[in-house]
């Protein structure tokens, strides 16, 4: 593709994605970074930008501290950018000067944008090049990140939504702890009778529209047109489909029946009334799994089931949320060769398996459950032996593929907004997607206008 107009295309889609939420993207802190190129002492100097806040940040200097000490001729340096929305405005300011990254991290739902910026390398070259065996990877990972055939970022940090519930909860509302609901309709059975033991409401769902993207793949439906934006460009939203408004009314049921409650759209709010008791069922990351078996020690049993789905779904499976890693071409190549040379060491087994245990993002390398220290992490939280579960029976297809747009970011947002006017009784299901799904669409459009096929 070819830009019409580079710095319309960064406008439009910087101030969208300005306006998401994002799952994973640490406090609002700031780095100033040195330039990329060689340093004094004739190393290659790759500069690495990247969104890891919190204790993750320690995770990520870990990583590439271990890098500059395993060999003598490249030099990496992590500058943490606060949150992901942050990341992106400094990338775009950079633009044009010689100030920006080598390698940068970007979140799963900005990966059309950076694809139509123009102004990345694709991870395919690279792996074109070095014959590397993309075979050892994880499909239903690298398969969010590869278009056209070709992988266009290396996956970073990886996760998946998966079923939380209190086992404690569970018993006392005589519920089989260790058979979690798997269907929509299971859920609302399981959530009432929860509510009317008088201990606590059933279950509670943050108002994140990646949950809703979720309920589509799992599904087997597409969320935009052309084959969910992966066989040409999407030209139109089709969340006012059957998949989305039968999640919708599914959701609302169990609000009015008081089976559920609505506690907003901050998934933090969501964790916190779980860890206290206070709802026996929450959605949430796989990332938040340690937290979660950590916050309910000494209180109750934390319990993890599969996505839940309509019991006459069509088969689908869960998208892969996150951010990849992703290659600037305005750097020479010898400096984008050694970016290559650092994203393979993070694809090792060994170095998957520390940053999967001290973070818990999925590995993305399947020879990193043979090493010894994720088996005994395993044993420590078995419950994350459902997140790979799920990773793994996912038929990889265009629906769990994921949805690709210019603009999903605000569609995210977008969709959160029609939620809430559901579950605040101002508007029905079908009349909140039908809305939601025209201005996503006008957006859509609007996008594509500046990106020239």
């Amino acid at each position: 593709m070819k830009l019409r107009s580079k710095k319309g295309l960064w406008s439009l889609a910087v101030a969208a994605i300005m306006l998401a939420t994002t799952a994973c993207g640490g406090n609002t802190e700031t780095g100033a970074g040195d330039k990329g190129g060689s340093s004094s002492s004739g190393q290659k100097k790759v500069v690495f930008w990247h969104a890891m806040g919190g204790s993750n940040t320690k995770v990520v200097d870990q990583l590439v501290a271990d890098f500059n000490a395993s060999q003598d001729k490249i030099k990496v340096e992590a500058i943490f950018q606060g949150t992901y929305d942050d990341l992106l405005s400094k990338l775009k300011a950079s633009m044009g000067s010689k100030d920006g990254p080598s390698l940068v991290q970007m979140y799963e739902i900005g990966s059309r944008f950076m694809i139509d910026s123009k102004t990345i390398t694709p991870m395919q070259k690279f792996i074109d090049e070095d014959k590397f065996d993309l075979t050892q990877l994880e499909p239903n990972i690298t398969g969010y990140y590869t278009l056209n055939g070709k992988l266009n970022s290396m996956p970073f940090n990886t996760s998946n939504p998966i079923l939380y519930y209190n086992k404690d909860l569970f018993k006392a509302a005589g519920l089989d702890p260790e058979k979690p609901p798997k269907t929509f309709e299971e859920v609302q059975k399981a959530a009432d009778a929860i509510t009317k033991t008088g201990k606590a409401t059933g279950a509670n769902f943050a108002i994140y529209g990646w949950f809703m993207e979720q309920f589509f793949a799992n599904q087997g439906a597409e969320y935009v047109n052309n084959g969910n934006g992966r066989t040409s460009l999407a030209t139109e939203s089709i969340v006012n489909s059957e998949a989305g408004i039968k999640t919708l009314t599914w959701w609302k049921e169990m609000i009015d029946t008081k089976a559920a409650n609505n506690l907003g759209r901050k998934t933090d709010d969501s964790k916190k009334a779980f860890s206290a008791g206070q709802v026996g069922m929450i959605l949430e990351s796989t990332a938040s799994l340690k937290g979660l078996v950590d916050n309910a020690e000494g209180k109750f049993q934390v319990g993890t089931g599969f996505l839940p789905k309509p019991a006459n779904a069509k088969e689908g499976g869960v998208v892969v949320g996150g951010a990849s890693l992703w290659i600037m071409n305005d750097k020479s190549n010898d400096e984008q060769k050694a970016a290559w040379e650092f994203i393979k060491f993070l694809t090792s087994p060994k170095e998957q398996a520390y940053w999967h245990i001290n973070t818990g993002y999925f590995p993305i390398t399947k020879k990193a459950y043979d090493e010894q220290s994720v088996k005994d992490n395993l044993k420590k939280f078995p419950q994350f032996q459902t997140a790979i579960d799920q990773l793994h029976q996912t038929k990889l297809n265009t629906a769990t593929q994921g949805a690709v747009m210019g603009v999903f970011p605000e569609a995210r947002q977008i969709v959160e907004g029609a939620i809430e006017e559901v579950l605040n009784n101002k508007k029905s299901p079908k009349d909140a997607l039908d809305a939601a799904a025209k201005e996503i669409t006008s957006k859509i459009q609007q996008y594509n206008k500046t990106v020239k096929q």
